[in-house]
C-alpha cells in the first residue's frame, strides 16, 4: 500500500534539534504523541467503567478487581505469540489495526445484552493487543526519529505522559461516571481509540515492513532476538526493577491502613512515585546530555530501589513518600537504557523487540503485585517493602555486572560515553 498524498511531505529524519522542543517539532512524531494521549485517556476511562460496570452486575469486589488483573496477565500471550507481526507488517498498518481491533471490542462492551463473561473476554483482547500496539509505535519513533538522542526523548515524552495520566485520569474517570452510566461512559473510549486510528493513518508515513522474508520473521524473530546477549541481559534490566519497584503501590492500602492515614494518605501514596518517576525523567531529559545519561544508567540502576529498605524503620507518611519520590526520580536511568536497547537490537527486529519489551514489563509488574500480596501475607507489609528493596537491589547490583560483561557485543559498545 503506497503513501497517500497528504503524507508525502512528512519528513524521514529525526529532528534537527534537540532537547523535548525539537522532538515535538517533527510533525510525524505530534502525530504518534497526540494518538498515545487519547489512547491512553480512553484506556483510563474503559477500566474504571468496566470495573464499575462489573461491580454493578455482579455486586462482587473480586471481579471488578479482575477488570484491572486482567489489564496485566495476557500481555505474555500477546507478546509471546504477537511480537513478530510488528516487523511482518508496515507499522502504520498494524498500528491502525490494532486502534480499530480495541474500538470494535469497546463498542462490544455498550451492547446492553453483554454478559460479566463476554466484558471479561474483551477486556483480555484489548489485553492481547496492547502490546503488539505498544512495541510497534516505540520501532516507529526509531524510524520517525532517528535512533539517537531524540529517539530516547521521544520515548521519554511518552512515559511522562503515561504517569502523568495516572495522576489524573482516574480522578477525571470517576468524575465522568458521576454524570453518565458506565456503558455510556465506554463510548468515550471507542472514540478515542479512533480518533487515534485517524491520527495514525494521516499522520505518519506508510513504511514497508522490517522483515525482509515475512515467513522468516514469524518463524524465528524471537528466536533471533533472544539469540543476542546483550539484548537478553537489557530486557532484564528493564524487566527485574519494575517487578520491584510495584510493591509499595501493590501494598498502598493496607500500608495506608496501618499509617492511620486515611483516603487522602492512600491518594498521596500512589502519587508519590509517579511524581517522582515525571520530575527524574523531565530533569534527564533537559538538563544531562546524551554521554551523562548513559554513564549514570548503572549507578542508579544499582540505587533505584535502595529507598524501599528505610521501610524497615517504620517511616511516618510524609518520611515515606520521600522514598517514593526518590526512589521514582532514581528511573530516570531508563533515558540511557532505551539508548543502549536501540543499539543493541538489529533493525529488522526492532518490532519484535519492542514488543517484546512492553509485554514483558506489564507481565512482571503484575506478577510483583501478585507476589507483593503472598510476601505481606507471611511478613507484614513493612517486611515485604523492605525485602523487594533489598532483593531487588542485589538483583540490580549482578544485572549491572552483566551488562558490564556483555559491552561492545552485538554492536552495542558505548561508544557515546567517551568510554
Amino acid at each position: 500500500m503506497s503513501a497517500p498524498p497528504q503524507n508525502a511531505t512528512l519528513p524521514d529524519a529525526g529532528p534537527a534539534r534537540t532537547g523535548y522542543r525539537g522532538v515535538l517539532a517533527v510533525p510525524e512524531f505530534r502525530a504518534v504523541f497526540a494518538a498515545h494521549v487519547l489512547s491512553l485517556l480512553g484506556v483510563i476511562v474503559s477500566e474504571i467503567a468496566l470495573s464499575v460496570l462489573v461491580y454493578d452486575l455482579t455486586g462482587s469486589p473480586l471481579m471488578s478487581a479482575l477488570v484491572f488483573a486482567l489489564g496485566f496477565l495476557p500481555y505474555a500471550v500477546g507478546g509471546a505469540l504477537l511480537a513478530p507481526v510488528a516487523d511482518r507488517f508496515p507499522a502504520r498498518r498494524v498500528l491502525v489495526t490494532c486502534d480499530l481491533v480495541c474500538a470494535a471490542c469497546v463498542a462490544a462492551m455498550v451492547a446492553p445484552g453483554a454478559g460479566v463473561g463476554t466484558l471479561l473476554v474483551l477486556r483480555c483482547c484489548l489485553a492481547v493487543v496492547a502490546p503488539v500496539f505498544s512495541g510497534t509505535r516505540m520501532a516507529t519513533l526509531a524510524d520517525v526519529l532517528g535512533d539517537g538522542e531524540p529517539f530516547v526523548l521521544g520515548r521519554s515524552l511518552l512515559r511522562i505522559v503515561s504517569q502523568s495520566a495516572l495522576l489524573v485520569g482516574y480522578g477525571l474517570g470517576g468524575l465522568l461516571l458521576t454524570v453518565t452510566a458506565p456503558r455510556h461512559a465506554l463510548l468515550v473510549t471507542v472514540t478515542t481509540f479512533l480518533a487515534s486510528a485517524l491520527l495514525l493513518r494521516l499522520g505518519t508515513r506508510d513504511r514497508p515492513a522490517r522483515a525482509r522474508d515475512r515467513r522468516e520473521g514469524a518463524r524465528s524473530g524471537l528466536r533471533a532476538l533472544f539469540a543476542h546477549p546483550r539484548v537478553r541481559v537489557l530486557l532484564l534490566v528493564f524487566w527485574v526493577p519494575a517487578m520491584f519497584c510495584v510493591v509499595p503501590e501493590a501494598l498502598a492500602a493496607p500500608y495506608t491502613h496501618d499509617l492511620g492515614a486515611g483516603s487522602p494518605g492512600l491518594g498521596l501514596l500512589m502519587c508519590a512515585l509517579p511524581v517522582g518517576t515525571v520530575a527524574g525523567e523531565l530533569y534527564a531529559g533537559a538538563r544531562l546530555g546524551t554521554a551523562t545519561r548513559e554513564r549514570i544508567v548503572l549507578p542508579l540502576l544499582c540505587l533505584t530501589l535502595l529507598p524501599y529498605v528505610a521501610y524497615a524503620l517504620r517511616p511516618g507518611l510524609w518520611v515515606s513518600l520521600l522514598l517514593l519520590v526518590v526512589s521514582g526520580a532514581g528511573s530516570a536511568y531508563t533515558l540511557g537504557l532505551d539508548q543502549w536497547f536501540v543499539r543493541a537490537v538489529p533493525e529488522e527486529l526492532r518490532g519484535t523487540a519492542m514488543t517484546v519489551l512492553s509485554a514483558g514489563l506489564m507481565t512482571v509488574q503484575g506478577a510483583g503485585m501478585a507476589l507483593a500480596g503472598v510476601a505481606a501475607e507471611v511478613t507484614g507489609v513493612r517486611t515485604a517493602v523492605a525485602g523487594a528493596g533489598v532483593l531487588g537491589a542485589l538483583c540490580c547490583a549482578g544485572l549491572a555486572l552483566a551488562c558490564r560483561a556483555t559491552e561492545g557485543r552485538d554492536g552495542a559498545d558505548r561508544h557515546m560515553t567517551g568510554r
